[in-house]
């Protein structure tokens, strides 16, 4: 009797054990007690919501189209939102050990349209960050219409100097590097190799007599002599007869570089080999300075281009960086903030102990007075990275990354 009742007890004590095991942890399916009895179902495991989501939008506005251009020159669908995609794959690798979660919403707006609705769906939505890649006159239209909403704004496309200057906003973060920082990396490193005369062919668009008041400015800041200047009036034929053309355009006497401000692509890349001179081309074509290229290896970055690269299946272009800077930006400052409070993660970005790694040698961050992001700049031609500037040599008292663009002194940004 004694042996029967602890069996009783035991079978009983197992059956509470089990029970109370399926409550905890679901398994698979028991098996079932009798032939005709169904078998039970699994208890499906309660989802662990993530404490805070960090909502990222990104408006792009299409850019104006060359006038003419080759296949090998045309844009991949995707420019710039596989960057983004990127930087929120990135951000989740260490976000969600934080119960941090990233979503991206990306709007894309034809050549001839309005950016500013597309902010609205967005904002409407709940991104509280957006990515910009709109024209400046855009921007700022974008920036004031919600300047008290509390988004913040990351520019991820426009490289105007006035942005940085007289237009800047409060509201802005720029990660998109300045004409007057690609103009001053290309000149401390023309500086260097000892080509100070310079002959500057200038392209018939805004954007690139931009291009060249930045090269002006870096000439006298850095020591450089313009000793020539023409603006390109020649019509759509030269590309076919470029070495008629091209050779009496380029007599104006001796210069040790030809600096093309030709933002658009329109005959820039027919300049090398049809000079008069043979001398080298730099500027938006030939030796560029750019936040980014495919042939960047060094520090880490061979591992972000291979994971650029599985997940798009094409080669990561500067416009693709910037937007996955754009977003990492947001995530480092969220692994402190642990908040998607826009204010709190501002004031993170804007922290004295903030970097941001962007594998080019030392940590990035937002300069106080203009929110530009301080980093290295890459002088690369089609199939090499020449170097990165700031070169050696060029000293400054707190970073030597604020020698390129404007610096504090030189500054006329208020924040409206």
């Amino acid at each position: 009797m004694a042996s029967a009742a602890g069996a009783v007890l035991i079978a009983a004590a197992c059956a509470t054990s089990l029970a109370r095991a399926q409550d905890a942890a679901p398994a698979a399916p028991a098996a079932p007690a009798t032939p005709s009895s169904p078998p039970l179902a699994a208890k499906p495991a309660a989802p662990i919501p993530p404490e805070q989501t960090f909502k990222i939008g990104v408006v792009r506005q299409m850019p104006v189209p060359p006038p003419w251009i080759a296949p090998l020159q045309m844009p991949p669908d995707d420019l710039g939102i596989a960057g983004a995609e990127l930087g929120i794959r990135d951000n989740l690798t260490s976000g969600r050990f934080l119960k941090l979660d990233y979503k991206l919403t990306p709007e894309i707006v034809p050549t001839d349209g309005d950016p500013l609705p597309a902010v609205q769906k967005l904002v409407e939505a709940g991104n509280n960050f957006i990515l910009l890649d709109v024209p400046a006159e855009q921007l700022v239209k974008i920036a004031d219409a919600f300047k008290d909403s509390g988004v913040i704004f990351v520019n991820v496309g426009a490289a105007d100097d006035r942005l940085r200057q007289k237009d800047c906003r409060a509201n802005v973060f720029h990660i998109a590097p300045s004409r007057a920082m690609l103009a001053d990396a290309l000149a401390q490193f023309l500086v260097t190799k000892r080509w100070r005369n310079w002959f500057l062919m200038v392209g018939r668009t805004d954007a690139d007599k931009l291009y060249a008041e930045a090269v002006r400015r870096s000439a006298k800041k850095f020591g450089g002599k313009i000793v020539a200047e023409k603006e390109w009036d020649y019509g759509p034929d030269a590309r076919a007869t470029a070495q008629s053309e091209v050779p009496r355009g380029t007599q104006v006497g001796e210069y040790d570089i030809l600096i093309v401000a030709d933002e658009l692509g329109e005959f820039g890349d027919i300049l090398p080999y049809n000079t008069w001179l043979a001398r080298p081309i730099a500027g938006t074509q030939g030796l560029m300075p750019l936040s980014w290229h495919p042939t960047m290896e060094n520090w880490g970055a061979s591992q972000l281009q291979s994971r650029f690269f599985k997940q798009s299946k094409r080669l990561m272009q500067p416009l693709d960086f910037q937007m996955w800077e754009g977003v990492f930006a947001i995530g480092s400052a969220s692994l402190k903030t642990r908040s998607s409070d826009p204010a709190k993660v501002k004031a993170q970005m804007l922290a004295p102990d903030y970097d941001l790694p962007v594998f080019k040698g030392v940590a990035a961050s937002f300069r106080d007075w203009d929110h530009q992001l301080r980093q290295p700049i890459l002088l690369t031609h089609a199939t090499n990275t020449v170097t990165l500037s700031p070169q050696a040599g060029f000293l400054h008292q707190s970073s030597p990354l604020d020698t390129l663009g404007f610096d504090r002194p030189e500054s006329a940004c208020t924040f409206q």
